[in-house]
């Protein structure tokens, strides 16, 4: 009777404690920061992004920051009009050229607005 209680209490001990750490332990998050993007952009222009980073980042929605939901929007339609699945595994870059242009002006609109929240306010 002993023992069946000794194993009985070191199982509860074990379930408690497994049990406490998952309610304890936090969900990861992914959160996408604008120079997230604007690395990612850089790597898309120079041909030396994946599609399935590309397609990681811009396929999961930004619910933190409107505006930077809209430029993901903006980014995933580029690939919808001017790239095809595909391209970067036969060698060439992710966008044709017209892609490339609008995904460069994306990029540039959003490094100076990176740059004007960054600027320290006078008051």
């Amino acid at each position: 009777m002993s023992l069946f209680l000794l194993v009985f209490v070191v199982c509860l001990v074990v379930f408690v404690a497994v049990l406490a750490v998952l309610m304890l332990s936090g969900t990861p998050r992914y959160r996408t920061e604008p120079q997230h993007l604007l690395d990612l952009f850089d790597r898309a222009l120079d041909s030396t992004v994946g599609e399935d980073e590309w397609n990681a980042v811009i396929l999961y929605p930004i619910r933190h920051d409107e505006y930077l939901d809209g430029v993901r929007r903006r980014a995933r339609s580029l690939v919808e009009e001017h790239g095809r699945f595909g391209r970067v595994t036969r060698g060439k870059a992710l966008l044709d050229s017209a892609g490339q242009e609008d995904l460069r002006a994306l990029r540039d609109h959003l490094a100076a607005r990176i740059r004007i929240r960054e600027q320290p306010r006078r008051d």
